[in-house]
């Protein structure tokens, strides 16, 4: 086994190094022997410029771009330069064949195709993993099948196994792959593979985003046809709509772009904090327009789940930012555990200052999320915070989406369209309701919560006196037409910004 693993391994590294993609690796420092294999690598490099990492990952196949596309996640090992490149892997997989497919279908329903579908087409979408069909059902219902690759549970375990065979021998002998816990991390795209290739999964969690978004503006998922579902196979409602990576279509079909920017950033954030369970893949190819401008989100194989602790000290994060209370933001961070109790809370403070007040004074579509996401990375490697991949995977969500209304609206302003999602989150739970129901359900004792309550109401009191003046401070401005507009609106988005960022990246 373990020689078989190597030989995979060479295999990997040959087209590794034939795509180039060992070039970026600064051999200065490194022992004799890996510079002399960079060196031969080097001689073995056909490919000049472009995505060299991301292209060896391609050609390697299913597994590899499923691990490209999770350590486009993991920035804190692979860094913010390939975390990018990583970002622009797709699942562009040649399908197999329709006789295949329906013998899967027949398999894991238990019956003909010609018993559940009236009529079953050919594949219209491949990925690593599975492809989808058209199909029609009996009662007339377009739908759309997913199926699961043919022996794809085989391939990615003996892929995993390598991967495995690769972590422990780094591990082994370099102090730095111990550090970053690469059998760990091995471990967890082992994780993630299981539960994509369990189409059940998907349909409990289209299942679940549906009953949160029942009365969201703007938005929806497809329902899921469960009689024509299992394991290897999941039937949902065909999404009659233009995919959101045509914007030239998509406008053509006189739909409003700035509004559709909007929608895609409030719908995300509602799910993110409101939910703690949003869409983990909402790349413009996965997103939809109906004709009546509905957003319509399809593949839910990748999904990311916020906990009860992060959404909490959220809030005092998101109002720390607002408030510019840098101090505060900083201190709920050290008492979150978010930051080693060995580093100071006050230059802690000094650096979060150093990111959010430059960007007071610009005008809010000039600044750019991912460049402000950057720095805060910078950040997290200065005061050791140790990242929690739900939240990387937030993040990376989050840029994705911003990039879609961008897309969509080239002035699109996304600190101004987080104003009412971010807003009437501040407001339910740092109201003073919210404050006292998370304090009485967190005391768990009726002695305990009398004792806190002087100190809650204290805080509900300043709490909405201080809500009340920036509510009054913003009516000013927009009354005022000698004040710019953009102050108010812009701290909330940068607080939404801060909060996916700050409040939930770190553990």
């Amino acid at each position: 086994m373990f020689g078989r693993d190597l030989l995979r391994l060479a295999r990997a590294g040959f087209v590794l190094a034939r795509e180039g993609a060992f070039q970026a690796i600064d051999p200065a420092g490194l022992p004799d022997g890996p510079r002399l294999a960079l060196k031969l690598a080097g001689l073995l490099a056909k490919r000049e410029g472009g995505r060299k990492l991301a292209g060896a990952l391609e050609r390697l196949g299913p597994t590899y771009i499923k691990l490209g596309q999770f350590l486009a996640t993991r920035r804190d090992l692979v860094g913010v330069e390939i975390a990018t490149e990583l970002a622009t892997l797709q699942d562009r997989m040649p399908p197999f064949a329709e006789a295949e497919a329906r013998k899967a279908v027949e398999d894991a329903l238990g019956k003909p195709v010609d018993a559940v579908f009236d009529d079953f087409g050919p594949a219209i979408a491949a990925a690593s993993i599975a492809q989808v069909h058209r199909a029609k059902l009996k009662d007339g219902r377009d739908v759309a099948v997913k199926v699961l690759r043919p022996k794809v549970e085989q391939r990615f375990a003996r892929d995993l196994q390598t991967f495995a065979t690769v972590a422990r021998l780094a591990e082994r002998f370099d102090p730095e792959a111990r550090r970053l816990r690469l059998t760990a991390v091995v471990d967890e795209l082992a994780r993630s593979a299981r539960i994509e290739m369990d189409l059940r999964m998907e349909a409990a969690a289209i299942a679940e985003m549906a009953s949160n978004v029942e009365d969201d503006p703007g938005f929806r998922v497809p329902d899921v046809i469960w009689p024509a579902s299992a394991k290897r196979v999941l039937t949902t409602e065909w999404i009659d709509g233009t995919p959101m990576s045509d914007v030239e279509a998509v406008l053509a079909a006189g739909h409003d772009g700035p509004a559709l920017a909007i929608t895609a950033i409030q719908s995300f954030l509602r799910h993110a904090m409101r939910d703690g369970f949003f869409h983990a893949d909402m790349h413009p190819g996965n997103l939809f327009v109906t004709t009546d401008g509905t957003l319509v989100a399809v593949d839910f194989g990748i999904m990311g789940r916020l906990g009860a602790k992060e959404q909490r000290f959220l809030a005092e994060i998101l109002w720390g930012f607002i408030r510019q209370d840098y101090r505060r933001t900083a201190e709920v961070h050290f008492e979150a555990g978010y930051v080693p109790p060995h580093h100071s809370v006050a230059d802690f403070a000094q650096a979060l200052r150093a990111i959010g007040t430059p960007i007071r004074d610009q005008s809010a579509e000039d600044i750019s999320m991912a460049r402000l996401l950057s720095q805060l990375f910078e950040v997290t490697e200065l005061f050791d915070m140790r990242t929690r991949t739900e939240l990387l995977l937030l993040q990376k969500t989050m840029v994705v989406v911003e990039g879609v209304s961008r897309n969509l609206d080239p002035g699109f302003d996304m600190w101004s369209a987080s104003e009412p999602v971010v807003g009437d989150w501040i407001a339910r739970n740092l109201g003073p309701a919210g404050r006292i129901a998370q304090a009485a359900e967190g005391a768990g004792a009726l002695g305990r919560f009398a004792a806190a309550v002087p100190d809650l109401l204290e805080r509900a009191e300043t709490l909405s006196r201080e809500f009340a003046e920036a509510d009054a401070e913003r009516q000013a401005r927009r009354e005022d037409p000698s004040v710019g507009d953009h102050p108010w609106p812009l701290w909330i988005g940068a607080g939404a910004l801060v909060l996916i960022a700050l409040v939930l990246l770190f553990d």
